[in-house]
């Protein structure tokens, strides 16, 4: 027997310590590690998430434009599904069987989890299946609200909201897959004002995912909390008007207040309507309207890039004027263009020689091009580059060759060419004033967006500085906007030299025998503008027109582009006078509705 007395201790020892071993594991997953306590938990309750309505979006004036509408998503949960009549499902939401067959078969795996089969219904499809979604076992509704719009119009500016893709979500932990997103405009670039702060309601269910009430009695439910509206400076006014102006052209017009940096209206023709973009059908219609050849998705007015042509020349004078290579009675001849070393810039038949005042009013090249060949020819400049480097920072102090900041998000830069540009092209020191000479016009490499062009108009406005262009007004819960909107740019031109040139773009349009720009003037307003001709080399040239008014205290600023118009006089003078007119006084006087008559009447939307 003592044999085994040994083993017996031992034995007696091994099950006492894996007695112990086992009480210790009990006491550390019961006690210590929360791990098995969580995952029990979360077999037990579902989260669902509860979105929060995106803010309104209203005019300078407090008109809505941006509401929200209800909308409904139809998920399944594979583990309630039971016999039901999948034909009547088929026939009420407008589906084939092979469709129905196949979104259930999609979220079959995982069991348990709810995943959507239709997005999106609209309020009447909601409305009928309700009443009868208690035949169709394993179906249910989500509630959300999709975007709805006042008037077809501002598609650029507002923006639209869509489904996040996998990037936004790596970049944004907010974001799950099914959220939605504002994508471009003020809904893209406002979003995390906008889009409030979802909600949750945790909710107890049993082992086989049914839903047995709230979790914990709620204490865990969060609300969700509606997103901030929003008072953008848009004039919807205006902004209505000038999209029917503009709705048989290519182009853009773009306003501003030259006090505030404000934008009172922002145009990209062809346009289209923004509700193309909600819905179930947004994807289909994204799709039509990307492959459509006059490209309605394109923002021309912070997207194309244009030369200015002839609505440059006011910039040249005001430099001309601060490098002292001019003054107000500087005088030059014009023989129906410049003539120099065999370069010719032609121009059209009117008095010569002229002044400073009537060189801007008469919009003479020969003019302009002497006034640039002194600017880079300065003899207080050891060279053609250096000259052209002071000229170009000039420039640049305009707010051109750079994104002014405004707030949108898919604003370009234009271009204003270095001096090493010309030296790869023509080797360093083997180019000249005369090789840049069509700089002088407003051409050659000159490229400028219609947002920059009117952000100039309001720098000439105020006499020499400008404020960032920009879509907000006010924000709710916001008391001050962001401090960028409110600095004040100064370029580095003497205020004196802008009086002399604002007095030639008032000539320009107000003035006697060889004016421009006589289209544009009105009855008591005084306007001061400035018309161009963009040259295209793949058709038609391009009108232009910058404006502003009144001259003294100006209220708006506006630049308009249309494509193929040719003479700036033709169309953007005309358009931009109404459009003046419009604002200031809030309608058109009798005698200048044939001019309004005139533009509605006519269509370039094909134009080459």
């Amino acid at each position: 027997m003592d044999q085994f007395a040994g083993r017996k201790n031992i034995i007696a020892v091994m099950v006492m310590v894996a007695a112990f071993i086992l009480v210790a594991r009990l006491f550390y997953i019961q006690v210590i590690d929360s791990s098995y306590k969580l995952s029990a938990e979360n077999n037990s309750k579902r989260i669902e998430t509860i979105y929060a309505a995106r803010g309104l979006i209203y005019d300078r004036n407090h008109s809505l434009l941006v509401y929200n509408q209800p909308a409904y998503d139809l998920m399944i949960a594979p583990f309630e599904l039971k016999s039901f009549d999948s034909i009547a499902l088929c026939d009420l939401l407008n589906i084939d069987m092979e469709r129905l067959r196949s979104g259930i078969a999609r979220v079959k795996i995982p069991k348990y989890r709810r995943d959507p089969f239709i997005k999106q219904l609209s309020p009447e499809t909601y409305a009928v299946l309700q009443e009868r979604l208690f035949r169709f076992p394993g179906f249910y509704v989500r509630s959300r609200t999709l975007r709805k719009y006042s008037k077809e119009m501002a598609a650029h500016v507002l923006g639209y909201v869509g489904e996040v893709d996998e990037k936004t979500i790596e970049n944004n932990s907010y974001y799950v897959m099914g959220d939605y997103i504002g994508i471009s405009g003020i809904e893209g670039y406002y979003e995390e004002f906008l889009r409030g702060e979802k909600g949750q309601e945790v909710l107890l269910v049993d082992v086989h995912g049914r839903v047995k009430g709230p979790y914990q009695g709620g204490r865990f439910d969060e609300d969700a909390r509606v997103g901030s509206n929003f008072i953008c400076t848009i004039d919807a006014r205006l902004q209505e008007y000038g999209e029917m102006l503009m709705k048989n052209y290519k182009g853009s017009i773009v306003a501003i207040e030259p006090s505030t940096g404000e934008i009172l209206t922002l145009i990209s023709s062809p346009s289209y309507n923004p509700s193309l973009l909600v819905g179930r059908q947004r994807s289909h219609n994204y799709g039509k309207l990307e492959s459509d050849s006059l490209e309605p998705l394109f923002n021309r007015a912070l997207m194309a890039n244009y030369p200015p042509g002839s609505t440059f020349k006011p910039v040249h004078a005001l430099i001309g004027l601060q490098e002292g290579v001019i003054d107000v009675n500087s005088t030059f001849s014009c023989n129906l263009g410049y003539y120099a070393k065999g370069v010719r810039v032609g121009c059209h038949d009117h008095a010569s020689p002229l002044k400073l005042l009537a060189g801007i009013q008469n919009s003479c090249n020969a003019y302009f091009c002497n006034v640039f060949r002194r600017i880079l020819e300065d003899p207080k400049y050891p060279s053609v580059t250096d000259a052209y480097n002071n000229w170009r920072n000039h420039i640049l102090s305009f707010g051109f060759g750079n994104t002014l900041n405004a707030d949108f998000t898919n604003e370009l830069r234009g271009f204003i060419a270095p001096s090493s540009y010309y030296d790869r092209y023509y080797g360093e020191h083997h180019w000249s004033a005369l090789t840049v000479i069509s700089l002088a016009i407003g051409q050659g490499e000159l490229l400028i967006t219609p947002l920059q062009m009117a952000n100039m108009v309001a720098c000439i406005a105020n006499r020499g500085y400008y404020y960032i262009p920009h879509m907000v007004k006010q924000i709710e819960g916001v008391d001050t906007l962001d401090r960028r909107f409110t600095h004040q740019h100064k370029v580095d031109i003497d205020t004196a030299n802008f009086n002399r040139v604002v007095e030639g773009m008032y000539l320009a349009v107000n003035g006697g025998p060889g004016r421009t720009a006589g289209i544009a003037r009105i009855n008591n307003i005084a306007v001061c503008g400035k018309t161009g001709t963009a040259e295209n080399p793949h058709g038609e040239d391009h009108s232009v027109f910058i404006a502003f008014a009144p001259n003294d205290e100006p209220k708006i600023a506006i630049a308009v582009y249309v494509e193929h118009g040719k003479w700036g006089a033709s169309y953007a003078a005309p358009i931009a006078s109404l459009l003046i007119e419009k604002y200031l006084t809030d309608t058109i006087s009798p005698n200048r509705k044939w001019i309004e008559a005139r533009m509605l009447s006519r269509n370039l939307l094909y134009a080459q």
